[in-house]
């Protein structure tokens, strides 16, 4: 049986944990979805798009001796395309190749001008992406069709952050906040595609849509390139953020197909509000479970309750262990990064992207956590990559959280 977090004495409950005793899906071709050919291509799209530059991969060298591990590495993914976040790697991706397949040729043989052209804009004529998002994505979706030409049209889920909204409108596209959670808004911005004839670009997949989802995968395999090209050792453990699992699923993917002999192992860290994977992981039976409710959550970003059909395959045959934790995860994290140690860089991140950054923290300093740490093998000779997929995507929050000192530890004890 797994490892439950909560018969492992974690008493302030800031973590629960399982180990992945689901089975594995052996009819399952990686290689079908994601390869290292992929991410190549993948990356040499990106390269076409204009102001692209590849993110800083910072060794926290002060850090890692301070936990007790040979290194930590951080991608800082809060310079991507000006956008704050990493999500245009994957929506960039997938609606260029949904334009690539309307022109009838292969994404490989275009680039960006091409598809930004006059030309191409006759020839396709108006086409409207519509999306739901926790802000990151939609941006990302808004930013991408409006510099190609297009249109696109955002929602996004009650409890939205007004700055989220205001960062999509500010590229020209339509977004709205509506009253619903976030799957619920999957659903109803999918239902408007339909009804008027737009595109679904959405970074989840489920039973009949499923070859976007792919695409944007796919596309995020890029950054695992730009890691993997940058390292002189392969990483022992990779931390990684799940809301769908889309992105979570694409960098294992990726570090499973670059390290075929010995891949890292994988850390999947969901918020306990919105904890699809953990509960799936915890039936230990191999079928997706999801979480249900308004799924608040200081990681908006990972606020999703149903996992990606497609990348649900690929977490499930290798991650070695799921998390979901409190905000005060991500809370930590964003101190931490922001407040380094002596040599150290400092990388703002948001509550999404240093959460990752909390988990370590905490599994390798608070004596509660001690079974974690062994299950994980995390000791001297481990290198451990951590991904900052977002900055301050809402500065006030952000100052709230490390000026102000909202969500401390304390507030989880007994």
């Amino acid at each position: 049986m797994g490892i439950n977090g909560k018969e492992n004495g974690m008493q302030n409950g800031a973590i629960r944990w399982t180990t992945n005793t689901m089975p594995k899906n052996n009819t399952f071709v990686l290689s079908d979805i994601i390869s290292e050919a992929g991410a190549a291509e993948a990356l040499a799209f990106h390269k076409t798009v204009p102001g692209y530059q590849k993110t800083p991969l910072y060794p926290l060298h002060s850090l890692a001796r301070y936990l007790g591990v040979a290194d930590i590495l951080v991608k800082d993914e809060s310079a991507r395309f000006g956008l704050n976040a990493f999500k245009a790697l994957g929506a960039g991706y997938a609606i260029a190749e949904y334009m690539a397949r309307k022109l009838g040729k292969p994404l490989t043989v275009l680039d960006y001008g091409t598809l930004a052209s006059e030309k191409t804009k006759k020839t396709l004529g108006d086409i409207t992406f519509y999306s739901a998002t926790d802000g990151n994505h939609g941006r990302a979706v808004a930013w991408f069709a409006t510099k190609l030409g297009q249109k696109a049209r955002i929602y996004m889920p009650k409890g939205s952050s007004r700055q989220r909204l205001d960062n999509i409108l500010a590229t020209g596209a339509y977004a709205e906040i509506t009253g619903m959670n976030y799957d619920d808004t999957v659903r109803y911005a999918s239902a408007q595609a339909k009804a008027h004839g737009g595109v679904v670009v959405q970074d989840t997949a489920w039973p009949g849509y499923e070859e976007i989802p792919t695409w944007i995968m796919q596309g995020y395999t890029a950054m695992g390139r730009e890691i993997a090209d940058t390292l002189t050792e392969a990483p022992t453990h990779v931390f990684l953020q799940a809301g769908v699992g889309s992105f979570a699923g694409a960098m294992e993917g990726y570090f499973v197909a670059r390290y075929k002999d010995k891949p890292p192992r994988f850390v999947l860290l969901e918020p306990a509000a919105a904890d699809c994977h953990y509960q799936s992981a915890i039936a230990a039976d191999g079928r997706a479970r999801s979480t249900t409710g308004d799924m608040q959550t200081l990681m908006a970003g990972l606020a999703c309750g149903e996992p990606n059909t497609v990348s649900f395959e690929i977490l499930k045959n290798h991650t070695s262990v799921f998390t979901a934790c409190d905000d005060v995860v991500a809370a930590i994290g964003m101190r931490l990064l922001g407040n380094p140690l002596q040599g150290d860089a400092r990388i703002v991140s948001g509550e999404s992207g240093a959460a990752t950054a909390g988990l370590l923290y905490l599994t390798m300093t608070d004596p509660r956590h001690a079974a974690l740490k062994r299950a994980l093998g995390l000791n001297g000779q481990s290198r451990v990559l951590l991904i900052s997929s977002e900055g301050d995507t809402d500065p006030g929050r952000y100052r709230r959280i490390v000026w102000n000192g909202m969500n401390h530890l304390a507030e989880t004890l007994p």
